[in-house]
C-alpha cells in the first residue's frame, strides 16, 4: 500500500512552541535532581550559606560550569541517538563550555547536545548494513571519537563564542528590565503562557538558564520564582471555594492541595478557563508577586520543581524564606481579591468543570475522555485496498502498543473482519504491515521503518474515537473480497488471533501468578508529579525483583519519547526498548492516585508500572485493556479501598 496519512495540525504556532518546550523539558527535567543538589550545596556551603565551608564550596563552581551543562547535553543527545548520542553530545559540549569562557553554557548545551546526537544518528543510518562483519565495534568507536572531536573543535571556535555573546546580550537586556523596575510586566506573558501550556518553553528555555547564571554569581535568583510561584493559582482556587456556588465549590479544596502542596499547577487551569476573565486575576497576582520578590530581594538558589510551596522552601537561601513567602502570599491575595469580583454568586457544576478541562486539554493539544484525554492526532482515516495486517507500534513494543492492539482487536472481531492485529516495537515493524498505528510523537520513526504502510497517528491507545472511523473504513475496504472469501477467512486463526495464542507460541504456559502481587498494589497515594509517580513505580518494580535499578531511568526516558498515558485515567510507564537487559522477570505494579497525576495527555488515577520479559506480562495487559474500556470500572478502581478489588479485576491466573 502506498497511502500515508498526515496528522492534522491545529493551533500551529502554539503547538509548535509547546513541542519545543517539551523538547527542552525532556533535556532539563531528568536532571532536576542534579540542579537541586547543586542548589543545596550552594545554600549550605558558600560563604554566606548556612554552614560555610571553604573546601566543600570548591565543588560548586565545577558543577555549574561542567556537570550541569554536560548532563543537559547528554540527555539531549540520548533522545536522538541513545547512549552513543549522549556520549558524543557530552564530548561536543565540552568544546562549547571551554570556548565560552566564563559564561555558563546551558543554552549552548541545549543546542550542541541534540545537534551532536542528530549527526551521529545520520552517520549510523548511512553505514547501517554496510560494515563488514567483525568491524562493527571498530567503526562505532572511531566514528564517535572522530565526530566528537570535530564537533568539540567546532563548538570551541563557533557555537561557544556565539552563544556566549548572545547570552551576554540577553542578560544585559534582562538586567535593564530589572533596573527599570518593569520585571513584574513579564507576568502579562508568563501567566497566560502557563494556561496555554507554554510553561516548559518559558521556564526551561529562558528563566532556568538566566536563573542559574545569576544564582552562581549572587547565590540566588528571582528568575526561579517567576513561573514557579503558586500564589496566582492559589488565589483563584480560594476564590472558587469561598464565593462560587454549586458543586464546583466543593472541588476547590482538593485542587488547592494538589496545586499548592503538590506543585501541579495544571490543576487550576480549567478553573480559569471556566471564567476566562480570571486570566486578569493570575496576571495581576503574578505581577504583584514578582514586584514583591523584587522589592524584598527574594530569590531561590536553584529551580523549584514541581512548583510546590514545599519545593520553594527547600531551595530558598539562608534568611530568604520570609521574602519568598511574602511574594507568594501577595500574589495569592491579589489573585483572590480580583477573582472575588468575578466569582461572587457564580454557579457552576461538575459538567462545567468537565467542559473546562476539555478546553484545557485542547490547549494542551489533546481532547479529554474519561478521566483524562482521549483523542486522535488525525481524524481523517482513509484505507485504500484490502487490509490483512494492522500493527500497533510503540518504542518498546511491550506496553501501550500491546494494550492498543488488544483493544482494537476486539473491535475487529466484533466487526467480523479477517484481519490480523498485532503489536511490536517500532524497530520491528514487519514489512508486510498494511496499517501501522502509533502515538503521534513516534509516527515519523514508524514511517521511516515502514514507508509503504498506511500510518494512523493517535495520542492514546484506549477508547480512541479514531478506532470507530478506522473500523468503518476497513469494512468498506474489505468489501472487495468475495463473500466466500470473507466467510472462510473470518474464521481462520488469523482472524481469531489474540495475545493468548501469541503467548502459547512464544512461551507455552508461562504466565506466572506472581506477575501481579497483592503487595504491589498501593492504594490512596497522594498526588505527585508525573516523574515522581514513574520513579515510584520503577522503585517498586526493582524492590520486587522484577528489574534492575537502572530500569527506573529507562522509564523516565520512555516518558520523554511519548506519553505512556493511554486514556481513561490510566498510565502504564515502562522502559525504552533498549532497556530490556535491565528486566529480570515480568512484573506489574499498580499505584492508585485518587486525586490524579498529571501526564502529558491527561490525568492518570491508576499508574501501572510494567516490566515485560518474554511476553509473560501480556495477558495481564490484555485484561487491563479490557477492564479500562468500561468507564465505571475505571472510576471504581480509582477510588476503591480494597486491594482485592483491583487484584481480582486485573490479575490473570496461570493455566
Amino acid at each position: 500500500m502506498s497511502s500515508v496519512s498526515t496528522p492534522a495540525k491545529s493551533g500551529g504556532a502554539r503547538q509548535g512552541v509547546q513541542k519545543f518546550g517539551r523538547f527542552l523539558s525532556a533535556m532539563v527535567m531528568p536532571n532536576i535532581g542534579a540542579f537541586i543538589a547543586w542548589g543545596l550545596l550552594t545554600a549550605l556551603f558558600i560563604p554566606t550559606g548556612w554552614f560555610p565551608n571553604e573546601a566543600l564550596n570548591t565543588m560548586i563552581g565545577p558543577m555549574i560550569t561542567y556537570l550541569l551543562p554536560l548532563l543537559i547535553a547528554y540527555s539531549g543527545g540520548k533522545m536522538l541517538a541513545d547512549h552513543r548520542g549522549g556520549v558524543i553530545a557530552a564530548i561536543a559540549t565540552m568544546g562549547v563550555i571551554v570556548g565560552a569562557g566564563d559564561v555558563k553554557m546551558f543554552i549552548g548545551a541545549m543546542i550542541m547536545g541534540p545537534l551532536a546526537g542528530w549527526i551521529i544518528k545520520q552517520f549510523d543510518r548511512s553505514v547501517e548494513g554496510k560494515i563488514p562483519a567483525g568491524f562493527e565495534m571498530l567503526v562505532n568507536n572511531f566514528s564517535l571519537g572522530i565526530f566528537g572531536a570535530i564537533l568539540a573543535i567546532g563548538g570551541y571556535y563557533g557555537i561557544g563564542p556565539l552563544v556566549s555573546a548572545f547570552t551576554t546580550v540577553l542578560e544585559s537586556g534582562v538586567q535593564t528590565i530589572v533596573d527599570w523596575g518593569i520585571l513584574p510586566l513579564v507576568s502579562i506573558f508568563v501567566e497566560p503562557g502557563k494556561i496555554l501550556f507554554l510553561n516548559n518553553a518559558i521556564n526551561h528555555g529562558i528563566f532556568s538558564p538566566l536563573g542559574l547564571e545569576e544564582s552562581e554569581r549572587l547565590g540566588k535568583s528571582i528568575f526561579f520564582l517567576i513561573e514557579a510561584n503558586p500564589g496566582p493559582g492559589l488565589g483563584v482556587l480560594l476564590a472558587y471555594w469561598v464565593f462560587a456556588k454549586g458543586s464546583i465549590k466543593s472541588s476547590a479544596p482538593g485542587a488547592i492541595i494538589i496545586h499548592f502542596l503538590g506543585g501541579i499547577h495544571e490543576i487550576y487551569f480549567p478553573y480559569v478557563l471556566m471564567r476566562p476573565i480570571l486570566i486578569l486575576s493570575v496576571i495581576l497576582g503574578g505581577a504583584a508577586g514578582v514586584f514583591t520578590f523584587n522589592l524584598l530581594d527574594a530569590g531561590l538558589v536553584s529551580a523549584a520543581s514541581p512548583g510546590s510551596i514545599l519545593a520553594l522552601m527547600a531551595v530558598a537561601p539562608k534568611g530568604g524564606h520570609l521574602q519568598v513567602l511574602a511574594g507568594v502570599a501577595v500574589a495569592a491575595i491579589v489573585s483572590f481579591l480580583v477573582s472575588a469580583i468575578f466569582l461572587r454568586n457564580y454557579k457552576a457544576d461538575d459538567e462545567d468543570l468537565a467542559k473546562a478541562r476539555e478546553a484545557s486539554q485542547a490547549m494542551k493539544g489533546s481532547k479529554p475522555g474519561v478521566g483524562g484525554a482521549s483523542s486522535t492526532a488525525g481524524t481523517n482515516v482513509r484505507v485504500n485496498g484490502k487490509v490483512e495486517k494492522i500493527v500497533f507500534a510503540c518504542d518498546a513494543g511491550m506496553g501501550s502498543s500491546a494494550m492498543g492492539a488488544s483493544s482494537f482487536r476486539k473491535k475487529v472481531k466484533a466487526a467480523g473482519l479477517p484481519i490480523n492485529v498485532t503489536n511490536t516495537a517500532i524497530e520491528n515493524i514487519p514489512s508486510d504491515a498494511d496499517i501501522v498505528v502509533t502515538q503521534q510523537n513516534l509516527t515519523d520513526r514508524a514511517r521511516a521503518k515502514a514507508p509503504n504502510a498506511h500510518h494512523v497517528s493517535i495520542d492514546n491507545f484506549i477508547n480512541n474515537p479514531v478506532y470507530e472511523d478506522l473500523i468503518e473504513e476497513l469494512k468498506a475496504s474489505q468489501s472487495g473480497a468475495s463473500p466466500a472469501e470473507r466467510n472462510t477467512t473470518a474464521t481462520t486463526p488469523d482472524a481469531q488471533w489474540d495475545i493468548d495464542n501469541a503467548l502459547d507460541k512464544a512461551a507455552p504456559g508461562v504466565v506466572q501468578s506472581d506477575i501481579l502481587r497483592k503487595e504491589n498494589i498501593r492504594l490512596g497515594l497522594p498526588s505527585v508529579t508525573k516523574e515522581e509517580a514513574i520513579r515510584e513505580a520503577g522503585r517498586l518494580l526493582a524492590a520486587s525483583g522484577y528489574v534492575k535499578p537502572g530500569y527506573v531511568d529507562a522509564m523516565i526516558e520512555r516518558e520523554g519519547v511519548a506519553s505512556t498515558y493511554i486514556g481513561n485515567g490510566v498510565a502504564i510507564p515502562h522502559g525504552v526498548g533498549t532497556a530490556k537487559h535491565e528486566i529480570e522477570n515480568s512484573g506489574i505494579i499498580v499505584l492508585q492516585y485518587p486525586n490524579g497525576v498529571e501526564f502529558e495527555a491527561g490525568t492518570a488515577y491508576l499508574v501501572v508500572g510494567i516490566a515485560g520479559a518474554r511476553g509473560e506480562h501480556l495477558k495481564i495487559l490484555t485484561k487491563i485493556a479490557e477492564a479500562i474500556e468500561d468507564e465505571s470500572t475505571v472510576q471504581r478502581l480509582a477510588q476503591t479501598k480494597d486491594v482485592d478489588d483491583i487484584y481480582n479485576t486485573l490479575s490473570v491466573q496461570p493455566e
